[in-house]
């Protein structure tokens, strides 16, 4: 029998609402439902859903435009956008929390299909497969599950990992010329509901990156963030003209 206790309604909101943007059924520039409407929706106050659209707004999801209502934010016409490649040190240490890393799983193998896959191989090639969790003083911060392409990065086998983690060793010793990024909103299943100590089917935002060094694929990662401490970060830059 599962006894996990139910979300909460601004936990269904913010989660329902995430869904809807980050899986693309709600593009740029769609124009969330009033807040009125939302709360005739969800029977519950304006209060709650004011706090789920400032959420959604600080972490880079909607712009709130007076009079007007909530939009997907979409990137200015004719520009790219960036997401910022985090220090997950760093972004603990910026709240003034003590920062903990704790590494749960290292594992040096022969690629299978998924990890071809994963850092787009050609062909088998050896891989250093990490599991670690990151803390903002005792409370879990984020969970990464991360693939490292050793024929790119030979001394990652030295490494332990156990003090460093691995995407701040990763940024200090090995340059990277181009980025690949996922984002979706996702419902924690048992087993990262353990891990990160939230409910089971709470939402969290995952981001999947790819990184490469030239041509040559260097790491890929997923971390998952539970979603109430968590604010996506981009930053945008004109195209090229031409």
């Amino acid at each position: 029998m599962d006894t996990t206790p139910a979300l909460s309604l601004h936990e269904r909101i913010l989660t329902e609402i995430e869904q809807n943007i980050l899986s693309g059924h709600w593009p740029p520039g769609y124009r969330i439902p009033a807040e009125v409407e939302l709360t005739e929706q969800y029977q519950c106050s304006r209060m709650t859903v004011n706090k789920v659209l400032t959420q959604l707004a600080r972490a880079g999801l909607i712009e709130r435009r007076r009079k007007a209502g909530s939009f997907v934010i979409r990137p200015a016409q004719g520009g790219s956008a960036v997401l910022e490649i985090r220090d997950i040190r760093n972004e603990v240490l910026a709240t003034g929390k003590a920062y903990r890393t704790e590494l749960l799983h290292r594992q040096r193998r022969r690629s299978i299909r998924a990890d071809m896959d994963a850092l787009q191989l050609q062909r088998p090639q050896s891989v250093l497969y990490l599991i670690s969790m990151h803390y903002a003083d005792s409370k879990p911060f984020c969970l990464e599950d991360r693939l490292i392409n050793l024929q790119a990065v030979p001394a990652a086998a030295q490494e332990s990992f156990t003090e460093e983690p691995p995407g701040s060793w990763l940024y200090q010793h090995v340059p990277w010329s181009s980025a690949e990024h996922r984002i979706r909103a996702t419902a924690a299943d048992a087993e990262t509901a353990a891990l990160l100590k939230i409910r089971k089917g709470s939402p969290c935002l995952v981001i999947e990156r790819r990184t490469w060094t030239e041509d040559q694929p260097v790491t890929q990662v997923k971390l998952i963030y539970p979603a109430e401490e968590t604010e996506l970060v981009a930053r945008f830059s004109p195209a090229s003209a031409g």
